[in-house]
């Protein structure tokens, strides 16, 4: 809404040099100082003084500076109300998705239940541990919402979490394993291989299956992964030859990883994590999808 000339004029002003400047913009000192000069011819006021030192602004640019950065925040301001307007008229909620973390599940439920009140915008995401995490501190702000498994104790305390469902623990296994063929696995069949599992603390049933294998069954060894799988954790399943602790629901997300059930009573609440203070939008269409499963 202000043109380019003007924050030119500002980023020179406060970097005291046109070279300062042009790194500021990623651009040329003699592009920073076209604009300045354009910038002058068109107010018909001289702003800045050339020195040895770099650049001084006159006493017209010193005013002109300060009402610039008041354009500025004006503007910028408006922008912001703007869009948050047109947000609240189109009653927009961004559903994150990702490979581990998709979000068919919600959008199958939503189109039974869609009234036309909001519109549904799908943002993706990086299931790495550092894409997750900043993804997590955006919640509320960049996306709305996103599926996943939800039994962290750290986001219980810190998001709201709606389940949908329970999804099974279960084993992954290499195609080239011996175990591939099997179509259900039981304890003895584990003995003497080694297992990934999540490391201890954060999720009280994959404590609990540690506390199993750690006091039951001595001949499996675990092998701790971050808390956040992400499709590198299935690589090194499929490179390695271990085992890994996967979710029926990830059945399908490595093409050379098999996901066999396993015969133990382990299982992993899946369902909508959203920010403790949802938009108004966010919080009527989460208790319609709430409604909707408890029919």
């Amino acid at each position: 809404m202000y043109s380019r000339e003007l924050y030119t004029f500002i980023v020179a002003a406060e970097q005291g040099s046109f070279l300062k400047a042009s790194k500021e913009l990623f651009t040329t000192p003699a592009s920073v100082m076209n604009q300045i000069n354009k910038f002058e011819g068109r107010l018909g006021v001289k702003l800045i003084e050339r020195t040895n030192q770099g650049i001084s602004l006159t006493s017209a640019g010193r005013s002109i500076y300060k009402e610039a950065k008041r354009i500025v925040k004006i503007t910028e301001h408006a922008i912001s109300q703007a869009k948050q307007i047109e947000m609240n008229e189109q009653q927009v909620i961004r559903v994150g998705t990702s490979i581990l973390r998709p979000c068919k599940m919600l959008i199958e439920l939503w189109s039974e239940i869609d009234d036309g009140s909001c519109t549904i915008h799908i943002v993706p995401f990086d299931d790495t541990p550092s894409g997750m995490e900043s993804m997590l501190s955006s919640l509320g702000e960049k996306i709305d919402c996103f599926v996943g498994p939800c039994d962290s104790l750290t986001w219980q305390e810190n998001y709201n979490i709606l389940q949908m469902k329970q999804g099974n623990c279960a084993i992954g296994v290499p195609r080239k394993h011996r175990l591939s063929n099997k179509k259900k696995l039981y304890w003895n069949d584990l003995d003497g291989e080694t297992i990934m599992l999540v490391k201890r603390g954060d999720s009280p049933i994959l404590n609990r299956l540690r506390d199993e294998i750690e006091t039951s069954h001595p001949k499996i060894t675990i092998l701790d992964t971050p808390h956040f799988y992400d499709t590198n954790i299935f690589n090194e399943c499929e490179q390695t030859g271990c085992l890994m602790e996967t979710l029926d629901i990830w059945a399908d997300v490595h093409p050379s990883i098999v996901t066999i059930p396993m015969t133990w009573d382990y299982k992993m609440s899946y369902g909508i994590i959203y920010a403790k203070h949802p938009s108004e939008v966010v919080e009527a269409s989460v208790e319609k999808i709430s409604e909707s499963l408890e029919k």
